[in-house]
């Protein structure tokens, strides 16, 4: 009998640190942690959208796109993001790489044809085609690229929408962010937030 009062003591015990556990884990740490989120990081807590006019909002409805979601771009006057291999194209319901390693055969032709195009369509050198300009990200929908891969694409831009070539280098230049904390990862182009730039000055 008194094994089955001691089973039922730790029982009782285990309960409680599981209720306790719960309520700590699950409810009033992930309360805390967005509040202060919400007051300390509003826009950043909400998804970083922004609006056509380039302003930061927290309202969906108001907001063309996330400056942390690329997006799948048609009009030959704006930058081209790097391609993805998120389901059909920058599907953020499957975001993942081609997951195809660095000698496959599918990868490496994949990567060429999209040297030549991209070269033809930028009038460049194939050898000027940038890494990330051909290669999907881990996540298929990286919003940024490489100050490379927008200076080839200067030109283009600039000719479609009417500008000289160095108020778009500017607008590259003004939407290029430096490495994290100074040392990590490289310097990165937004390309949503550029391109809003560049719609701003479009000559009609």
């Amino acid at each position: 009998m008194s094994d089955l009062f001691a089973l039922l003591r730790h029982s009782l015990a285990g309960l409680r640190v599981l209720v306790a556990a719960t309520l700590l884990c699950g409810l009033l740490y992930p309360l805390v942690v967005t509040g202060v989120a919400q007051a300390a990081f509003g826009w950043r807590a909400h998804g970083s959208l922004v609006t056509e006019s380039g302003e930061h909002t927290n309202d969906p409805a108001e907001a063309v796109g996330s400056a942390l979601i690329g997006q799948r771009n048609d009009d030959e006057g704006l930058f081209y993001p790097r391609p993805s291999a998120a389901g059909d194209g920058w599907d953020t319901l499957s975001t993942y790489g081609s997951n195809l390693g660095p000698e496959d055969p599918d990868l490496v032709k994949a990567i060429r044809e999209r040297q030549r195009e991209i070269a033809t369509r930028e009038g460049v050198s194939v050898d000027q085609v940038p890494a990330d300009a051909v290669t999907t990200s881990a996540s298929g929908i990286d919003p940024d690229i490489s100050p490379a891969y927008a200076a080839i694409q200067v030109s283009r831009v600039a000719r479609a929408n009417g500008l000289s070539e160095g108020e778009v280098t500017a607008l590259v230049a003004e939407h290029t962010d430096g490495r994290t904390f100074g040392f990590l990862g490289e310097p990165r182009v937004n390309v949503l937030e550029l391109n809003i730039a560049v719609r701003a000055q479009r000559v009609e």
